[in-house]
């Protein structure tokens, strides 16, 4: 079945950096557009990036634009969220997802000082 694993999240404080990842399984990863979509506290779902089956097209919310970078390595059925200048308007629970419409289970980041 369909399994997607996120990994990276904690604790950082603004300014800092974190990479999240989203280990796939279950489904031809190459195939897909991937997403990265945000839940901060007390909050509605986020888009926050996606990127196409090949990698080579990307796509940034405004909010995060110029500080994160999406990524996928095929080869390791592996996607990625490189974040950088972080916020505390960061803090969420950060999901990866198939756009099937399969969720990983999550992984929390949190900026604060």
């Amino acid at each position: 079945q369909v399994q997607l694993v996120e990994s990276g999240g904690g604790l950082v404080q603004p300014g800092g950096s974190l990479r999240l990842s989203c280990a796939a399984s279950g489904f031809t990863f190459s195939s897909y557009v991937m997403i990265w979509v945000r839940q901060a506290p007390g909050k509605g779902l986020e888009w926050v990036s996606d990127i196409n089956s090949g990698g080579g097209s990307t796509a940034y919310a405004d909010s995060v634009k110029g500080r994160f970078t999406i990524s996928r390595d095929n080869t390791k059925n592996t996607l990625h969220l490189q974040m950088n200048s972080l916020k505390p308007e960061d803090t969420a629970v950060y999901y990866c997802v198939r756009a099937a419409g399969d969720w990983g289970q999550g992984t929390q980041v949190t900026v604060s000082s």
